[in-house]
């Protein structure tokens, strides 16, 4: 089920101020969704989808003022106390999905005052979550997810009071030119002005001012020459025997992701480098090298970074590696 896709549609139609509400149909296809994905707990203990977009589900429909059966909202409540929100990164947007759509619920009144009660502790439990998570460089999670958990703290009142709220907005903007495409710039363009997908909810359309415009984009300047990426794969106990399985330089155009560096390798040595990825609201993300899999129930991950041991903070499609640099895959627990 596109269960996130069509969340995020209906929080931007939300947000557009649409004149009539030709969108009922489709709120009713995201609760067809949330009761299809959830089909999939029977045999994997997960939504067919994931939790993220499951959250994200909850959260638009929340939005447009709809309720939400408890037995629903309990299953990311259950989700949440037993750890199942992922890892990294994945796990602070999911959380911060989830916590948003947990205080939505009870700033709208769609539950009752026991369930709001509990779903007010679980957010605030996820916030002082994120506030621990907190790397060095004001970074939560990565990148990518730093947007998601400002959007918490600023939901919650947190930002008023949290010191990690300072220090994560710092990090944001030292890296905005992160953000480039429409996803990613979703995320992060209501924390620059001091708003969640929560207000959402509460816009005044009649307020609005119509300033859709369509916008030129210029294509970015080709980068002429070469670059030689070091490309090492890495796979640890207990998966593998054998730590270093993949370790070779390769040729890429200077502008190249870390998506065409793989595709390189594959192209040159179709027989000893292979790798599949899955498509996600963030763009491609890495599930398999060298027909090692990461699977969510064995609690594992392809960790990309660059040598000696520094996290990338972008994606494969969207960081680009200079001349000469190391970069490792490592299967790597959760």
């Amino acid at each position: 089920p596109h269960t996130g896709r069509l969340a995020l549609y209906l929080l931007g139609l939300r947000a557009t101020c649409p004149p009539a509400s030709p969108h009922r149909s489709l709120v009713t296809w995201l609760k067809y969704y949330l009761e299809e994905d959830w089909t999939g707990s029977r045999r994997r203990g997960h939504p067919l989808s994931n939790y993220y977009q499951y959250g994200l589900g909850v959260l638009a429909l929340c939005v447009h003022h709809k309720r939400v059966r408890e037995e629903v909202i309990r299953r990311l409540l259950t989700a949440q106390h037993h750890g199942r929100l992922g890892h990294g990164g994945n796990a602070v947007d999911t959380e911060a999905v989830v916590a948003l759509a947990f205080t939505c619920l009870e700033r709208r009144r769609l539950v009752g005052t026991e369930l709001a009660a509990e779903l007010r502790a679980a957010a605030q439990g996820a916030s002082r979550s994120m506030a621990e998570a907190q790397g060095p460089d004001g970074i939560i999670g990565n990148i990518y997810s730093t947007p998601w958990a400002l959007q918490v703290f600023l939901a919650t009142g947190a930002c008023q009071t949290e010191p990690a709220f300072g220090q994560a907005m710092a990090a944001l903007l030292e890296n905005l030119e992160a953000f480039g495409t429409a996803a990613t710039m979703a995320q992060v363009l209501p924390v620059l002005h001091g708003h969640s997908y929560l207000d959402i909810a509460s816009m005044h359309c009649q307020e609005e001012p119509d300033t859709l415009t369509p916008l030129d984009m210029e294509p970015l300047a080709e980068v002429p020459g070469n670059k030689t990426v070091q490309l090492v794969v890495e796979c640890p106990l207990p998966w593998c025997y054998d730590l270093q399985l993949y370790d070779r330089p390769v040729l890429v155009p200077a502008a190249a992701s870390l998506l065409d560096v793989l595709r390189a390798a594959a192209a040159l040595e179709p027989h000893d480098f292979r790798f599949h990825t899955q498509d996600t609201l963030q763009g491609p993300f890495l599930t398999q090298v060298l027909g090692l899999e990461a699977r969510q129930e064995k609690r594992n991950y392809w960790q990309l970074l660059t040598a000696p041991s520094t996290p990338l903070q972008m994606g494969i499609a969207d960081y680009r590696p200079q001349d000469g640099e190391t970069l490792i895959l490592r299967l790597s627990e959760w």
